[in-house]
């Protein structure tokens, strides 16, 4: 043997035993994924109150994680189902089928809600009214998928005050869902789709009083007068609750709650994301989750913010407030975090389930283009047209959802096409004041769309559910009350929404790239080397990881 050859053959055998050894790491594996979305956020509660945050809620998750600050929804209609639904499946409701929180089903003839079922009956309060379950939901969420890449070993918890925020982000494979009851209840129940009893842990939760504790005065964190980032806290432009003469601090809430529905008074208060932070973090603990190697996901919804920005609207002290005392919540559940679960050990993305619009009656008292839809006029006109034009009463059979649904039965009994009608009403509602945009179903389903509303309302178009035809609002105009604030459209103040990622496997940084709601489940899903949600329809922001 040559001296050459038998250096060769040295390293060889030197190199061989080395990468033996080496350990090729191709997912990162948090013992926890923590999923927050929280109800009615813009992206601009970031920018807007980022001052009077402290340094260890939104700020710890934009310091040391990723800020994608160019989010956006690439659907309509956003609502709350639809937005959960969104998140957690990678793909819109034209796949998933959570078209929005109520819908026409035109099979069954009725509106029915994107969380009931018939079948089963709750757990924990004997109302009829939260028999609820994920089966409208037609795709699988990461939360499912994680479930199955683990054998089931990976426990799959959904926690928010809307049952709807809990049920559709745990997904079809849950080990549980829990809402909060409100009425003259104040409990957290879940449904028999899940189990038959409420575990230990959360019936000592209930027992410990711990809702009630929240029955007292709302006043501001601090003092009233620094709250620079809101209008007045005295103005037209608010709802605030019964009993109380004026929308403006402080407010009794125990003194109030028998005028507002008992403990959902809590609900639409900032306490109701203080009563979901304990209830989370005592799920951590009582479910035992991130306790080991296997890893565990943990959905939270903070679903007061919207009731908040529904009856106070996006520029009042309350949502300023809300928001400032939600900050608090995240940083005591990102130290229980650290503490239970450990630091490192997990990974949180937060996000929202749509943004909201100025109060339009604020809009318009400043000169900006802004006004209020009646539904029920519009509706009136509309089947007043169509018996007119076709000689027929009954065409439509419901408009809701900014939808028209036709009767075919109708059609067919007086040969009618459906073309006929899509173009002759299509025509007429263009025509209508406050309407911008309509699309029939025909257009909708002839080819894709890639830019515009008209793509928006495409990716929410879903076949067997959606109607027959679309209309489209004038900008920042809702069919709504002259107070507070709602949300729906494809416009960037309910599209653009905040999206941070923070802790095991994610990078530290920020891009302006544009990214879309979809895009979470699968990053998510790569983080932790499991299949996509089988109907997932977003990509994979690779810039986020490690």
């Amino acid at each position: 043997m040559t001296k050459r050859v038998f250096l060769i053959l040295l390293l060889v055998l030197c190199y061989m035993p080395c990468k033996a050894q080496e350990a090729v790491q191709i997912n990162s594996s948090p013992k926890l994924v923590v999923g927050i979305v929280v109800d009615q956020m813009r992206y601009d509660y970031l920018t807007r109150f980022y001052n009077r945050f402290g340094d260890r809620g939104f700020k710890r998750m934009i310091n040391e994680g990723f800020n994608c600050k160019n989010n956006h929804f690439n659907y309509v209609p956003t609502y709350t189902g639809p937005g959960h639904a969104s998140v957690y499946t990678g793909t819109t409701p034209k796949n998933h089928g959570i078209i929005s929180n109520h819908w026409y089903d035109k099979f069954g003839k009725a509106m029915v809600y994107c969380a009931s079922d018939s079948l089963v009956k709750a757990v924990g309060s004997d109302s009829e009214m939260e028999r609820m379950s994920p089966r409208r939901m037609k795709t699988s969420t990461v939360s499912d998928q994680n479930r199955l890449h683990t054998q089931l070993k990976g426990k799959t918890i959904g926690i928010a005050i809307k049952d709807r925020g809990a049920i559709l982000p745990a997904g079809h494979s849950a080990n549980g869902a829990y809402w909060f009851r409100g009425k003259d209840e104040g409990k957290w129940i879940t449904s028999t789709y899940y189990r038959d009893e409420l575990p230990d842990w959360v019936k000592k939760f209930n027992a410990s009083n711990q809702a009630e504790s929240y029955l007292k005065v709302w006043n501001t964190l601090y003092d009233i007068n620094t709250y620079a980032e809101s209008g007045p806290d005295q103005n037209q432009f608010e709802g605030g609750y019964k009993g109380k003469e004026t929308a403006t601090f402080p407010y009794d809430l125990a003194k109030l709650k028998d005028q507002n529905s008992g403990y959902d008074i809590i609900k639409a208060s900032a306490y109701g994301n203080s009563l979901t932070t304990d209830f989370a973090i005592a799920a951590i603990e009582g479910e035992q989750l991130g306790a080991d190697k296997t890893t565990d996901f943990l959905t939270v919804s903070f679903s007061s913010t919207d009731y908040v920005g529904h009856n106070f609207g996006v520029n009042s002290k309350e949502i300023e407030d809300t928001y400032l005392r939600l900050d608090k919540d995240l940083e005591r559940f990102f130290d229980a975090l650290d503490t239970k679960v450990g630091k490192g050990q997990y990974t949180v993305f937060l996000t929202a389930d749509h943004g909201a619009v100025h109060v339009p009656s604020y809009l318009k008292s400043v000169k900006i283009p802004a006004g209020y839809f009646d539904r029920d006029a519009f509706t009136t006109k509309v089947k007043a047209f169509v018996k007119a034009q076709f000689k027929v009463d009954g065409l439509i059979e419901n408009i809701s959802n900014n939808q028209v649904f036709f009767d075919y039965n109708m059609l067919q009994k007086h040969t009618i096409s459906a073309e006929k009608l899509e173009k002759a009403l299509a025509h007429y509602i263009l025509q209508e004041n406050q309407i911008d945009k309509v699309f029939t179903r025909n257009q909708l389903g002839a080819g894709e769309y890639v830019t515009g509303i008209a793509a928006l309302i495409q990716k929410g178009f879903n076949q067997k559910r959606s109607g027959d035809l679309v209309y489209v609002m004038d900008p920042a105009t809702i069919s709504y009350s002259k107070t507070g604030s709602t949300h729906g459209s494809g416009l960037a103040y309910d599209t653009h929404a905040p999206l941070l990622f923070f802790g095991q496997g994610i990078r530290k940084g920020s891009t302006t790239q544009e990214t879309y709601i979809p895009d979470i489940a699968p990053t998510i899903s790569a983080l932790l080397g499991i299949t996509f949600p089988n109907g997932a329809t977003g990509k994979v922001l690779s810039f986020v990881l490690e």
